[in-house]
């Protein structure tokens, strides 16, 4: 019998106290660092029985709460289950932890829904490495933190068997992801991920320029060798340059993306989107076609939504319509609703549709 406890860090989530608390009664114990709640989380995380204990760091960095929450953790505890309170591990977690676990194994690599469609499907899915023994590992990095192991020799397991599902609160500010990502790149100018992010984060906030140089010091990195998160970066920059009007660098670096995952469904889709704007139909049904010819998903967080729902067949659908392939229109547009049943424009296009070909 091993000795499981769960740990995280909160402020303010007083909501998903009994849902989180339900979640993870199968461990022996529960370890929670609050950083400053104003709120009842302290409260009622106390009454359903966690340890908590109380800390405001200033400045705020995530890798320093995070190892002061895993050191509340006994250090005889065999597994350690570093768990947010917006997410959920599913029932019989224990038993199935029990039974994968091998002598010497140091860290589980286990199933990740990040986020769901409206419909209660995962629409982006990826491996996650939160669950780890007690010694040996430190949390690093301000932001997007990742768990490093210290001693001699880490063995992963992976399996399928174990799920976390997150929930996340669209109300909580992220405004703080900005600064401690450009500290992290100063802390650590060698990190890859770190510079991917970074590019990734001054996209998210419009800075298009800024965005395109981070993301170009990502590609000519050493250690940038992945090719999922190259191309990653790569459909960025595209996309920068298209808030920027310029479309044919647009294409070039949508191009390249292709030509680095040509297995992933993303480059394609992202090009079709592009020739969409430009209403290139044939393109847009020359790269919907290739993506398709993907079957597959990599279980990766570089993993779009729109490549996997009823985007394709929509955007496919529109080339149609444009041309006159009414029949292929149609085809098209009842594949996208029986992914997307309630969605309100896709029936209005069928509708279009259907009183061409009438």
């Amino acid at each position: 019998m091993k000795k499981v406890c769960v740990y995280a860090i909160c402020k303010n989530e007083e909501k998903f106290v009994d849902r989180w608390m339900d979640s993870v009664s199968e461990a022996d114990s529960v370890y929670v660092l609050d950083t400053g709640s104003f709120d009842n989380t302290v409260s009622k995380l106390r009454e359903r029985g966690a340890i908590v204990k109380s800390k405001v760091f200033d400045p705020w960095r995530f890798d320093v709460a995070r190892n002061e929450s895993l050191e509340m953790v006994p250090t005889d505890t065999d597994i350690c289950v570093c768990l947010d309170l917006d997410e959920v591990i599913e029932p019989g977690w224990r038993n199935k932890l029990e039974d994968i676990w091998k002598d010497g194994t140091t860290r589980l690599r286990y199933n990740y829904n990040w986020s769901f469609d409206s419909y209660g499907n995962p629409a982006v899915n990826f491996y996650i490495e939160k669950i780890h023994s007690r010694n040996d590992y430190v949390w690093t990095h301000p932001v997007h933190e990742v768990l490093n192991f210290k001693g001699e020799k880490e063995s992963y397991i992976t399996t399928d068997l174990i799920t976390v599902n997150h929930y996340p609160d669209y109300n909580k500010s992220r405004g703080s992801y900005l600064p401690l990502l450009e500290m992290s790149v100063k802390e650590c100018p060698d990190d890859d991920r770190n510079m991917h992010y970074l590019g990734r984060e001054y996209m998210y906030y419009g800075r298009w320029n800024e965005s395109i140089d981070t993301l170009i010091k990502h590609l000519n990195m050493k250690n940038a060798t992945w090719k999922d998160e190259r191309c990653a970066s790569m459909r960025f920059i595209g996309r920068c340059y298209i808030n920027l009007g310029r479309y044919d660098e647009a294409r070039m670096w949508f191009d390249k993306a292709i030509k680095e995952a040509p297995y992933l469904r993303d480059p394609y889709v992202e090009m079709a989107f592009l020739e969409y704007r430009l209403e290139n139909w044939n393109l847009i049904e020359k790269y919907c076609l290739d993506a398709l010819k993907i079957e597959k998903s990599t279980k990766s967080y570089i993993n779009e939504p729109f490549s996997w729902n009823h985007t394709i067949y929509d955007l496919l659908s529109l080339s149609y319509y444009y041309r006159g392939m009414y029949d292929l229109a149609l085809e098209n547009i009842n594949k996208a609703l029986e992914m997307s049943p309630d969605d309100e424009r896709l029936k209005k296009n069928k509708i279009f549709i259907e009183d061409k070909l009438k």
